[in-house]
This record gives C-alpha cells, sequence and structure tokens, in this order.
C-alpha cells in the first residue's frame, strides 16, 4: 500500500489508497501524475486495449480487461516521457488472490491456473473440500491474464517486494 506523509493527506484518508498500476515503463507515482497528461495515446497504442484513464485522468492497467503482453507500445506512443523505455524493466507487480476467491468457498474453480502461461499459480488441497491457490512469486510476472479470467474477481496486484542483501559487519 502506498502512504503518503503529510498531515493533509491523512485528514483525507489518502493513507488508505493504494497505489494504481500504471502502464510498464512508469516513472514512480508524483513523477508520472507531474508527467502524464491524459491524452490517451498510450491507451490508443495498446493491442491489448486494457489502458484506461482513472480517477485522476492518468493512464492506468485495467486488468480485469485481459492480459498485458508487454509489447511497449504503450512506451513507444508516450510523448510526454511519463512511460520510458528505459524503466520498462522495473515491472515489480505481482497477482494476490482474495478471499473472494472460489475455491477458497469450497466452489470447483481454477480459471486462474489455466490461464496463467508461466504456470505461477498451484492450488494446495485442504480439509473441508477446499483448494488454497498459491502464487509463485518468482514465477509470476504480474500479466494479469489471471486477473481477466478470474469470475469471481478475487485477483489483486501488489508491488513485490524487493530485497537486497546487506554486508553486515
Amino acid at each position: 500500500m502506498a502512504t503518503q506523509g503529510t498531515r493533509r493527506s491523512f485528514l483525507r484518508a489518502s493513507y488508505l489508497k493504494t497505489e494504481t498500476m500504471r502502464p510498464p515503463g512508469a516513472l514512480g507515482m508524483e513523477p508520472f501524475g507531474r508527467a502524464c497528461d491524459g491524452c490517451g495515446d498510450c491507451a490508443r497504442a495498446c493491442p491489448e486495449q486494457i489502458i484506461r484513464k482513472d480517477s485522476e485522468g492518468l493512464a492506468a492497467l485495467d486488468l480485469s480487461r485481459g492480459a498485458c503482453t508487454f509489447c511497449h507500445a504503450c512506451i513507444e506512443a508516450c510523448p510526454t516521457g511519463a512511460l520510458l523505455a528505459d524503466r520498462k524493466d522495473d515491472w515489480n507487480w505481482i497477482a494476490r488472490v482474495g478471499t473472494a476467491c472460489l475455491s477458497l468457498q469450497a466452489i470447483s474453480c481454477r480459471t486462474c491456473e489455466d490461464f496463467c502461461d508461466e504456470q505461477a499459480i498451484r492450488f494446495r488441497l485442504e480439509l473441508g473440500g477446499k483448494a488454497r491457490p498459491m502464487i509463485d512469486e518468482d514465477l509470476c510476472t504480474g500479466c494479469g491474464a489471471c486477473a481477466g479470467g478470474c469470475p469471481a474477481g478475487a485477483i489483486e496486484f501488489a508491488r513485490q517486494e524487493i530485497t537486497t542483501l546487506e554486508a553486515t559487519g
């Protein structure tokens, strides 16, 4: 969850907002908001038609409409520099399965697994007829294929925690 450190943000409940998923190559949250003018060139260039405008009029991904193929047509179409080719490898979004998952309710469903070309989703059988979806963070590309196929809308995306090894001593 993205947080903002000002008292004004706290009073407006901005600390409750989650970070919006931007197209690949997007600048960080604040720089993107300054650079994107909402022209829609990236959305028109997207062959998957998964880019839409968010409540602020800025480019955002809607993976419930389909998967991102990472073709980077949006980057090539962006006239403002809000999407940059040298940032396309900074994509660190991964899928998360929410409590609305049918399989967690003991309803037979593995649609997300079927849609995942990377085979990043597996199911672990549990007592009571439930099967718990498990996402392999090393395999998940954050493309959204699983979200578009989920009949319950139970797939969300979060930034993957990036860990670095620090020298001790």
